[in-house]
């Protein structure tokens, strides 16, 4: 049953893309919808002249988006509770929802333009799984840092389907990300892969077989130290780059073997080059240090 309606949507729309609400709705028309769809929720007020100039482009924007999102309308001064628990000291101010929880927000009168790349961000394409709306709603927590909830929803997918490689990859990372490398192997154990490869998987098997490598390699300044005293020491500057990378400098770690594979591409039967490639998989093929890396080794390798 649809719940109910608080209002009457401009133009006449469908009755779940766009209303307005009120505190006792606000579970039904919010948090519960947003477990099929994007929801952003408008906190307005009749006085406030730049929600006056949002709102419809809110409106135009949500028609647009092809049912991959709805908007919920809440006036503040007939309904303060709901922003008071929220936080919200000025408006306009929008709240995505997904899942049943707020993901993002924005506060002013936004031009079209931004509201459409803040409502793309979000929202999912239409058709998608519930297993894959899950998965990046999962993915969008765990980059805004919150490890246990991006965590709890990986978890709660690969209960009910090991062999989303997605998920499984996504929970081992969370537990990466903590430093238990003994939970994170224990879930990629659970991965039933029916035989097939995961690029996921795999760049999860890398990130731990180095973040074990880093246990052993050193610390950064003694190390950085010890290739500035003797540049040619190979195996100083492979230590260095997994200790920059563990770290989290990328960008530093692909130069220190860069510079290996510059000086003796063959050394230790070519260790510098399969180091970066090692990097290359845990980082993901689309990371900028990636892309950038590939292209300075194509270019040490192929002149």
């Amino acid at each position: 049953m649809e719940p109910p309606i608080i209002g009457s949507a401009p133009g006449g729309d469908a009755p779940d893309l766009i209303k307005d609400t009120s505190t006792q709705a606000f579970k039904a028309d919010v948090l519960d919808a947003s477990k099929d769809a994007l929801v952003l929720v408008d906190f307005w007020a009749p006085w406030c002249g730049p929600c006056k100039q949002l709102t419809p482009v809110l409106e135009k924007v949500v028609r647009e988006a092809g049912g991959t999102v709805r908007l919920v309308k809440l006036n503040i001064d007939e309904h303060p509770a709901i922003p008071g628990q929220m936080g919200v000291q000025s408006i306009p101010a929008v709240f995505a929802f997904k899942a049943g929880r707020p993901v993002d927000g924005f506060m002013g009168a936004l031009p079209e333009s931004e509201v459409k790349a803040f409502v793309a961000r979000h929202a999912e394409p239409a058709g998608q799984s519930q297993a894959d709306a899950d998965i990046a709603q999962a993915e969008t927590a765990l980059e805004a840092g919150d490890v246990a909830l991006a965590a709890q929803i990986f978890g709660q997918v690969v209960q009910e389907d090991k062999t989303n490689a997605r998920a499984v990859a996504g929970l081992a990372g969370c537990y990466v990300q903590t430093g238990d490398v003994e939970r994170a192997e224990q879930t990629l154990g659970l991965w039933d892969s029916g035989g097939k490869s995961s690029p996921e998987i795999d760049a999860v098997r890398a990130t731990l077989d180095l973040a074990r490598k880093a246990d052993e390699a050193g610390d950064v300044s003694d190390l950085r130290a010890k290739v500035e005293s003797n540049p040619s020491d190979h195996q100083a500057r492979c230590d260095l780059a997994i200790a920059l990378n563990a770290n989290g400098d990328r960008s530093g770690a692909a130069e220190q073997l860069l510079e290996v594979v510059a000086s003796n591409r063959d050394w230790n039967d070519g260790a510098a080059r399969n180091q970066l490639l090692q990097f290359f998989e845990a980082w993901g093929s689309e990371d900028p240090a990636t892309v950038e890396g590939r292209q300075k080794l194509s270019s040490l390798l192929f002149a």
